[in-house]
């Protein structure tokens, strides 16, 4: 495994689900961990697990990221601390199932500031020192619904879609700063994001459902080489591409029997 001792990483929605599974991959690799979520009984915990399993530091900071306020103390916290972040990982999120106009703004308004809006302002906050430092990695976390137009996720899939092309074009812009930008957009995988949402698993979801721990660890290899973005999981990889080939009106409608078949 590509060695990160000395670096410190710096994981969203680190309180369940792909965000406990990202801490723990980079915690085996030796990297010391700054652990982000609302929910700070569950980070203390994951703290607790990793500083024995694996001896690194790790720092809980309990934050509510749809706040910006709160995004911008917790930047001035680490930085007034001397806490140099070397890996950003923008896993905090979450979508919300249903038809378009039955789902209530509010509800809505807190995804797409967590999806969209905390994605952009954390990368710019810690983007900055890494490239002045010369050297970093960031990992955002899209969705293979970034691929495709997908009516009952109309707007969580459109954010997705968002971070995978922000994501890309800024690798390209930071090519030659030292810092590596990769995106990695996961299908559906066994976290809390279904019954959060709001959703029964479909037929499609639950054939193709992969475990957490998997897309973590292709994530952060991805990361780690450089890459882009990344698919994780052959059976998610085969429809992303395929979608590129699809009349947009057809893709909406694939999306939509996959969503709701069974």
């Amino acid at each position: 495994m590509a060695d990160l001792h000395g670096r410190c990483a710096l994981v969203t929605g680190a309180s369940s689900g792909l965000g406990v599974d990202f801490a723990r991959e980079l915690a085996r690799r030796g990297a010391r961990l700054v652990l982000v979520a609302r929910r700070e009984p569950r980070l203390r915990a994951l703290a607790d697990e990793l500083a024995k399993e694996t001896g690194v530091e790790v720092r809980v900071e309990a934050v509510d990221l749809a706040d910006p306020g709160a995004r911008e103390a917790l930047a001035d916290r680490l930085a007034a601390e001397r806490v140099e972040v070397d890996v950003l990982v923008n896993n905090a999120g979450f979508g919300v199932y249903g038809p378009f106009l039955d789902i209530p703004w509010e509800r809505e308004r807190q995804m797409l500031e967590l999806d969209v809006a905390a994605v952009v302002h954390l990368t710019k906050l810690f983007a900055q020192g890494m490239v002045a430092r010369g050297r970093g990695w960031i990992l955002q976390v899209a969705s293979i619904g970034a691929y495709q137009p997908s009516p009952t996720y109309a707007s969580y899939s459109a954010a997705k879609a968002f971070v995978l092309s922000f994501g890309e074009a800024l690798s390209f812009e930071l090519r030659h700063t030292g810092v590596k930008v990769t995106v990695v957009s996961p299908g559906v995988t066994a976290t809390e994001f279904l019954r959060v949402s709001g959703q029964s698993p479909s037929l499609y979801q639950r054939l193709a459902m992969m475990r957490s721990a998997d897309v973590a660890r292709a994530g952060v290899r991805a990361m780690l080489k450089g890459r882009p973005s990344v698919v994780p999981g052959l059976v998610n990889k085969v429809p992303a591409f395929l979608m590129r080939l699809t009349p947009r009106r057809l893709q909406a409608r694939i999306a939509h029997l996959s969503m709701t078949m069974g």
